[in-house]
């Protein structure tokens, strides 16, 4: 007889499955690359986030290696007790420097950064005003701390001023989060706009740089070089899982702020560090972005050259300032016959489907190492579905 648990979780499988919400894993052998193998079959990939091609490039696996043999394959323990090494300074260098901050701060993910961070700054005395479509990981970093949370309409700075005007003077302090790009619709922030009304406001500012680092601003620093911007109160959080091709996330901000996060943020205090491996990958990723400024450009001439080939054919898609571009599709079931077709063709390409998202859509994350003819032949086809 079926425990109460499993019949409770059997209904709700199946309730998702009903509604075309049901994920699963699909393997991939192999290296990361932009052709990949999945379950026996070769795909172009245009389900990555490894914008640079940096996740299986030689000198991020000798350095990893190299750390390896070194220091071990574990940290062993908290960066305040036994997990410190000289390798997660240099890491926290080369982030402060790249994105001009006076210091850093390393996690192991992006997400542990993000709500780690948003429940050590804000507690119930305060307010945070959030994008409607941020990410998981600021949602539930703004459940966890426990502040007022109100969310305005994505990208609508005229509701985020109303709301600020209204609620602002009940609070003790107000954070604003928001992501700088929006990883299931491609969009960038208004960031100047929400700057200046963070100072209007006595606000703070928390921006999640994790599908901007790397890829948008001159030397792909993120969304502060992109819009030549700068401002008191920022916290900046990303991750290194992405253009970087290694593993974890980061904080950048004031020396006052890290050091009030190593003694307050509880992701970080009582987390193991960074492992030896992904802490060397991450430092060599970044040496290579800032050194091959051609890969971020040859990134920019895929996006380019894809969207183009998308608009010729009037097909509809959500409006993107990123490697991220998204196909609309009317339903669930839709979205997934659309990203089954595809796979048939021999391009990897997910729906991506509520509650992710409000709306469905087919997913493409442009890589500088896709060739041309994969966009012709994707937009051949897709011509014709």
């Amino acid at each position: 007889m079926a425990s109460s648990l499993n019949k409770y979780l059997a209904h709700s499988l199946d309730t998702i499955r009903r509604a075309n919400w049901y994920r699963q894993e699909k393997l991939i052998t192999g290296l990361p690359s932009a052709i990949v193998e999945m379950e026996g079959q070769k795909l172009v990939n245009f389900a990555s986030n490894d914008y640079l091609g940096l996740a299986g490039d030689k000198r991020l696996i000798w350095a990893a290696t190299d750390a390896i043999h070194k220091y071990g394959t574990g940290s062993t323990g908290s960066r305040l007790l036994s997990g410190h090494r000289s390798l997660h300074d240099t890491l926290e260098k080369s982030i402060a420097d790249w994105k001009k901050t006076e210091k850093a701060l390393v996690f192991s993910s992006g997400y542990t950064a993000n709500i780690g961070t948003i429940s050590a700054l804000v507690n119930q005395k305060d307010l945070i005003l959030a994008d409607k479509y941020n990410h998981s990981s600021l949602k539930n970093g703004a459940k966890l701390s426990q502040a007022h949370t109100l969310n305005y309409p994505h990208c609508d700075t005229k509701d985020l001023v109303k709301q600020l005007t209204l609620h602002r003077s009940n609070y003790r302090h107000c954070l604003i989060i928001t992501d700088s790009v929006f990883s299931m619709d491609g969009d960038l922030c208004p960031l100047p706009e929400l700057i200046a009304i963070a100072q209007k406001f006595d606000c703070w500012l928390l921006i999640d740089e994790a599908h901007a680092t790397g890829v948008i601003g001159e030397s792909g620093a993120g969304s502060l070089e992109h819009f030549q911007v700068e401002g008191d109160n920022i916290i900046q959080i990303g991750t290194l899982s992405k253009a970087i091709g290694s593993l974890g996330g980061y904080v950048a901000g004031s020396s006052v702020l890290i050091d009030f996060l190593r003694n307050r943020c509880p992701t970080w205090i009582y987390t193991t560090a960074l492992s030896p491996a992904d802490t060397a990958a991450a430092i060599a990723g970044i040496e290579v972005i800032r050194s091959e400024s051609e890969r971020k450009n040859k990134l920019w001439q895929n996006i380019n050259t894809f969207k183009k080939q998308l608009e010729s054919l009037n097909l509809d898609i959500f409006p993107s300032d990123s490697a991220i571009i998204c196909l609309k599709s009317k339903t669930a079931e839709k979205a997934l016959k659309t990203s089954k077709k595809l796979h048939e063709e021999g391009f990897f390409a997910p729906a991506i489907r509520p509650p992710t998202v409000p709306t469905s859509r087919i997913r493409f994350s442009l890589m500088e190492t896709h060739k041309t003819p994969y966009f012709r032949d994707l937009c051949d086809y897709l011509q014709v579905s």
